[in-house]
């Protein structure tokens, strides 16, 4: 099927799908997903657009096939990588993963704002574990997959105490670091209690440091990222991000979801959680360039929040991002949608 098809028939059944219960369309959609990823190979033609060479970039001793990749969170468990990187990534981040296993917060907890082009979630990071997840990803890299970088995001286990933290994210990280090409330290869901409380320098210096320790005893170590909420403040944010440089990470993830509902058309009252899509554009990439001004050009940078269109990944890599990520725009945009955005990226 080519991109034009793909288009035309995600046109077809976007009205039908959006008829269904959105978890349990998330749901039915990995599961799908997740069957095809059993036999595809992860091999795409030298001619696709996801393969175009002026689009490649070398990052953190990593070869990056084209600069859009898919954000945490759609992919909880890894279910479907060989078709994500099938549909066109150029990376792909699988979690948020937690030591423990936790079923997440209360249903309902996943609702879509059409007019506004949005989603907020409050799932709390519901997964199996970093247990079940490092056989998920041993049997993919047994197969060779994925033919793109890898990311892991990992979380905190919502029963450990913010005490423990540092231990529980080294916990998640013994288990899967080694499966991963990089590893992203979620600080900033705000699904978690008392989570976005450790963005702060201290907690932020004590949770790398901790994950440090393992990742420098591997044979090569891998490239940590630090994931920040949009809600802080520019000074937190750049505190926030010079405390990760300095524990030794290569660089940052902005921004995360926004607990900011002001400004949206579809109706809020009573809505908790996370805000993606269109909404958070202006402030995640306000954010970004401001943090690329404080830090320069050394730190690795990954836009993501309310890309849209590959105008948005245009404006997310003009204002500093190396790399972009993309969630909610693929939701209301269909399987075609980021081959769309990377023929719409000049050529160079």
């Amino acid at each position: 099927m080519n991109n034009k098809d793909a288009r035309g028939l995600w046109g077809l059944l976007r009205p039908l799908i959006f008829r269904l219960d959105p978890e349990l369309a998330h749901r039915l959609t990995l599961a799908l997903l997740g069957r095809w990823s059993r036999v595809f190979d992860g091999r795409l033609p030298d001619r696709d657009p996801a393969r175009r060479p002026d689009l490649a970039r070398r990052l953190m001793g990593l070869e990056f096939p084209n600069p859009i990749g898919l954000a945490a969170g759609l992919d909880k468990e890894a279910q479907a990588v060989p078709a994500w990187q099938r549909l066109g990534f150029g990376f792909i981040e699988v979690g948020t993963v937690t030591a423990r296993p936790q079923p997440g917060n209360p249903r309902p907890r996943l609702f879509r704002l059409p007019a506004d082009l949005a989603i907020v979630n409050r799932m709390g990071f519901n997964n199996s574990g970093a247990a079940a997840m490092q056989v998920q990803l041993e049997r993919l890299r047994a197969r060779g997959l994925p033919r793109v970088p890898l990311g892991v995001n990992l979380g905190k286990s919502k029963v450990t105490p913010a005490e423990q933290a540092a231990a529980d994210y080294r916990e998640s990280f013994e288990r899967l670091g080694a499966l991963a090409d990089y590893v992203v330290v979620n600080l900033s869901s705000p699904n978690t209690e008392g989570l976005r409380a450790l963005q702060t320098v201290t907690e932020v210096r004590r949770i790398v440091a901790a994950i440090q320790g393992p990742n420098q005893r591997l044979a090569h170590p891998r490239p940590l990222l630090l994931k920040l909420a949009p809600d802080l403040t520019d000074r937190d944010a750049i505190d926030c991000a010079r405390a990760a440089l300095d524990a030794g990470c290569a660089g940052l993830v902005l921004t995360n979801t926004s607990i900011d509902f002001a400004g949206l058309t579809s109706p809020s009252a009573g809505l908790s959680g996370g805000l993606s899509g269109r909404p958070l554009f202006a402030r995640s990439t306000q954010l970004l360039q401001t943090v690329r001004t404080a830090l320069g050009a050394g730190p690795v940078l990954i836009g993501v929040g309310g890309i849209m269109d590959a105008a948005d990944v245009r404006a997310k890599l003009a204002a500093g991002a190396d790399l972009v990520q993309v969630y909610t725009g693929l939701i209301y945009g269909g399987p075609g949608w980021v081959r769309s955005l990377l023929r719409g990226l000049p050529r160079g």
